[in-house]
């Protein structure tokens, strides 16, 4: 595992239980996703989090991988499952950048809030590339990630993209533009995370060179009252 992989599950470790307090219910997007499952689907659920999808897919669908970068958030995964007498659903946790998981092994995949969280754009194409690869001939995934023009981060590009040249910005310890640490505060805690936050127009142009073709691309807004907050694309294999 990276160092970089290894800064993640330090993070999500340390602010699992409580990011499960506030991350019960599944988005209706992702539901119908899921609930189009047929029940003979194998899915995975790449940086499946504390379950609240990975759960709604299992019981649709004959099998389940979730994989996460957390161990602590796969603990919690756990025993949800045990609560609910699942027997269908095997845990990894694992680097979303190298997966060890077989080729043309899934009908189905999500990958859901979690390519943002991956840092450097060689990495994230990576992941992107091995969920293709992990994808069966004609397998469905849904993506998503947070979008950089959204209501509360907009003003805070439009700094960094007015006040200083990209390149000079790019320099300065890796950064690209999109790139952003929000903290989560939660439960007196103050853990920085690292997402990069996409443009739509960088999404597809991503999941294109990945190799994967787009089926649907929808502007979601989950809580931002103006601009989207989210994208999610719908590709096929």
């Amino acid at each position: 595992m990276s160092d970089l992989a290894r800064k993640a599950e330090e993070t999500w470790d340390t602010i699992a239980k409580s990011f499960d307090t506030t991350r019960r219910k599944p988005w209706k997007i992702c539901l119908d996703f899921i609930n189009e499952l047929s029940s003979n689907s194998i899915v995975a659920d790449l940086g499946c989090g504390n379950g609240r999808h990975l759960l709604p897919c299992a019981e649709h669908c004959k099998g389940v991988v979730g994989v996460d970068i957390s161990r602590n958030l796969l603990k919690i995964v756990q025993g949800k499952i045990e609560d609910k007498g699942f027997e269908n659903v095997l845990l990894l946790q694992s680097d979303l950048v190298e997966l060890p998981l077989k080729d043309n092994s899934f009908d189905r995949v999500l990958f859901i809030a979690s390519l943002h969280n991956i840092k450097k754009r060689d990495n994230r194409i990576r992941s992107l590339k091995e969920l293709h690869r992990i994808l069966k001939k004609n397998g469905v995934a849904m993506i998503s990630v947070w979008s950089r023009w959204q209501d509360r981060f907009a003003k805070r590009f439009l700094v960094d993209l007015f006040l200083f040249p990209i390149r000079y910005i790019k320099a300065l310890g890796g950064y690209e533009f999109g790139d952003i640490e929000i903290f989560w505060r939660q439960h007196n805690l103050n853990v920085k995370r690292f997402y990069h936050l996409y443009s739509k127009r960088e999404f597809i142009k991503d999941v294109k060179k990945a190799g994967l073709k787009i089926i649907e691309v929808k502007d979601v807004r989950l809580k931002s009252k103006k601009r989207p907050d989210n994208f999610f694309v719908v590709v096929r294999k």
